[in-house]
């Protein structure tokens, strides 16, 4: 089994231009770009970043390229965050196709480890999906019987609310504002 899984990310890597490196105790995932940003040398005298000299440019990641976690019972939750979200998880053949997120913004923040903002402070994790309608996501998770907290505060970035999964991990819904183009 561990060896299907694995060949069946390398595969996946190989088709999605990422290489990810599955140890038994740990996960690495390189990923490749053309694309590199371009950062301002430092100033002259100045110490280089990280002891590197000379660097100016940096290799960057494109993408979150999966999300593994724990849980107590892997095939019903899988099942629930593809039922009530519409999240698949990693095919299980050659034939089928994983989940593709559509491009936007991605945050990537750590916290504080006395943070509350994830609610239960046993949980080191919190997932944060983008949604084009908040409220319409909202009444179908409602309608399956899941509690949803709306954020009521509007928010420059746009509005928020907050679910559960079976096992308690708690999920943010985003709908990102849209700029306004209008001139």
């Amino acid at each position: 089994m561990l060896f299907l899984r694995r060949q069946l990310l390398r595969t996946l890597s190989f088709a999605f231009g990422s290489s990810f490196i599955l140890g038994r105790n740990q996960l690495g995932i390189a990923a490749q770009t053309t694309t590199q940003p371009k950062v301002s040398p430092p100033p002259a005298g100045a110490a280089a970043p990280h002891g590197i000299a000379g660097v100016t440019e940096i290799e960057k990641v494109t993408g979150i390229g999966g999300f593994f976690f724990r849980a107590k019972d892997p095939k019903a939750l899988g099942l629930w965050y593809q039922q009530h979200l519409g999240i698949s998880v990693i095919p299980t053949s050659y034939g089928e196709s994983p989940w593709q997120q559509e491009a936007g913004p991605t945050a990537f923040a750590p916290f504080k480890e006395t943070s509350g903002y994830f609610g239960d402070t046993t949980k080191v994790w919190m997932l944060n999906f983008r949604v084009r309608d908040l409220d319409k996501m909202a009444a179908q998770l409602q309608a399956a019987g899941i509690e949803v907290k709306m954020d009521p505060q509007p928010y420059p970035n746009g509005r928020f609310a907050r679910v559960h999964d079976p096992e308690g991990n708690p999920i943010e819904l985003w709908q990102p504002k849209v700029p306004d183009t209008k001139g």
